[in-house]
């Protein structure tokens, strides 16, 4: 057994000792493209969804050095033609990049990754001959040559080094080079069976070019067939909170809300087995990404991103076209790259079909508001702490508070050009009521009655509050919210979800700019 070379099945062994939801059926999509054009892969997403449990499931199913058979017992992957065919049956190499980046902060790193992989790979093989200039794809491909051996190649945080090193250094090109020496040319047909990238970031663009256009990538931006594979599903969340007593609404409201390519509901695994462990739902996104980071994109500014967050964090969306972005976190020159950094780092949902983001759950919205905390965005900041305050006095019944919060977020968070604009103060309304995301589902301009609602507030599965109705009115009255609430019969709507309603009309006064508020119980 080699440290890099056929290391066995020891990680995936673990991983099966442990709570361990299947995911097995990975491994067919990437049996399908083993000698074939599309032999290269290169899988990208976001911290703790499961990056290195893959890579080590896959070691463990080709590494001839072990025989893994009884790992993969009662996995679905065992029914599928093509699990016989491949088990154990290639040299595989196995490179964590992190190690590396660890050991070695210098521009040297990677020649020594070079020499490290050389020395293993050639103590596996010491009857093939090798010159002592060859570097470690000369020595692959004399080895292949020799035996007849073909390798699968496993690099686990592949951009590691793309994010320790910026763009235009010399490690960041060598390591570029190397990976072409590698993994470009008719050699590396020769050489490699199959290849499996992980990391946080796709395959680097120079220009408008991947650097490895033989790569076949999937990503949070467009994870092709294997988006099943990149978080837990609804039903393995179901079923894990089952079997572990949780609460499934909770797991849901704290976890749930990627849409990743086709599937429109995908959990945090990290996180929701964390929670399962602890028994108790809260944020485990600390040790995922680096507030500073976050805070240093956010607070770029490009376009009115600005703007853009609050809206999101309002529970509003925003386009993107991720298709420009370098796939470097070093060069971030537009809007639309510091949204794209923010879907590939997890703290942003996709929705491929509308080319939109968002922020998808409780866990990730409260670690968006820790590192807007960092920045100069102190008025945000005020409005969220205030949020709290806002939705009591809603529950109570205080109509002049409301009024209050209302006027004063407003002033805060709405531009002088866009202050009288409609749709601007429905964002901030929703933004005053950051805090009830705890307890509710946000719908704007919801369809209730025989109109659309401007705002309602359904509560969650298992929570013992009214449901709300707000409707705003412009140069009117705050009643006659209230009575177009009541003649367009929007409670009708919401009778399935509670038979207790709060009716929210809210009147702003363009010339005075002032806000009035009145709140009525329904009473249907």
């Amino acid at each position: 057994m080699g440290t890099y070379i056929n290391i066995g099945n020891a990680g995936f062994a673990s991983a099966r000792r442990s709570e361990y939801v299947d995911k097995s059926e990975l491994i067919a999509i990437v049996n399908s493209t083993l000698h074939t054009e599309q032999r290269f892969s290169c899988v990208s997403r976001c911290r703790r969804f499961g990056k290195s449990m893959a890579a080590k499931m896959l070691c463990a199913y080709y590494d001839h050095s072990c025989d893994s058979r009884q790992l993969f017992q009662g996995l679905s992957i065992t029914s599928h033609p093509s699990f016989e065919e491949n088990l154990n049956k290639y040299a595989v190499i196995y490179l964590d990049m992190t190690e590396f980046v660890a050991r070695f902060r210098h521009e040297g790193i990677v020649d020594l990754i070079d020499t490290e992989l050389r020395t293993d790979v050639l103590k596996e093989y010491p009857d093939v001959e090798v010159r002592e200039a060859d570097d470690l794809m000369g020595c692959l491909v004399k080895i292949a040559e020799a035996t007849g051996h073909q390798f699968f190649f496993i690099i686990d945080e592949w951009d590691a080094i793309c994010r320790e090193f910026p763009s235009g250094t010399k490690a960041m090109d060598n390591y570029v080079s190397w990976l072409r020496r590698l993994f470009k040319g008719v050699n590396a047909y020769r050489v490699f069976a199959g290849v499996y990238m992980t990391g946080i970031l796709p395959v680097k663009k120079y220009k408008t070019e991947s650097a490895l256009n033989n790569f076949v990538e999937y990503s949070m931006v467009d994870p092709r067939k294997m988006a099943r594979y990149f978080g837990f599903t609804r039903k393995e969340v179901q079923e894990l909170a089952d079997r572990h007593g949780m609460n499934f609404g909770e797991l849901e409201k704290w976890y749930d809300g990627y849409q990743i390519g086709d599937e429109p509901s995908m959990f945090n695994p990290n996180s929701v087995m964390q929670a399962i462990d602890a028994s108790r739902c809260r944020s485990y996104w600390a040790n995922t990404g680096a507030y500073d980071a976050v805070a240093t994109y956010i607070q770029m500014n490009y376009e009115g991103l600005k703007d853009d967050i609050i809206g999101m964090l309002a529970g509003g969306r925003c386009s993107v076209d991720p298709t420009g972005f370098q796939n470097d976190v070093s060069i971030v020159r537009t809007k639309d790259d510091v949204l794209t950094v923010l879907i590939h780092l997890g703290y942003l949902a996709y929705d491929w079909n509308e080319s939109e983001c968002y922020i998808p759950n409780k866990e990730v919205a409260g670690e968006m508001v820790n590192a807007i905390k960092t920045t100069n965005w102190k008025h945000v900041v005020s409005a969220i702490d205030e949020s709290k305050q806002l939705l009591q006095a809603t529950l109570s019944g205080n109509a002049d508070a409301v009024a209050k919060g209302i006027e004063a977020a407003h002033d805060e968070h709405t531009s002088i050009l866009s202050y009288n604009n409609e749709n601007s103060l429905a964002c901030v309304l929703s933004l005053a009521f950051y805090y009830a995301h705890n307890d509710y589902i946000f719908h704007r301009e919801f369809p209730s009655g025989k109109g659309v609602a401007d705002l309602v507030l359904i509560p969650r599965r298992n929570v013992n509050s009214p449901a709300i109705v707000v409707e705003l009115k412009y140069n009117s009255k705050a009643d006659a919210a209230i009575a177009q609430i009541k003649h367009r019969d929007y409670p009708a709507k919401l009778a399935e979800y509670s038979s207790n309603i709060l009716l929210v009309g809210i009147n702003y006064d363009k010339e005075a700019k002032t806000h009035q508020c009145c709140i009525e119980k329904w009473e249907g």
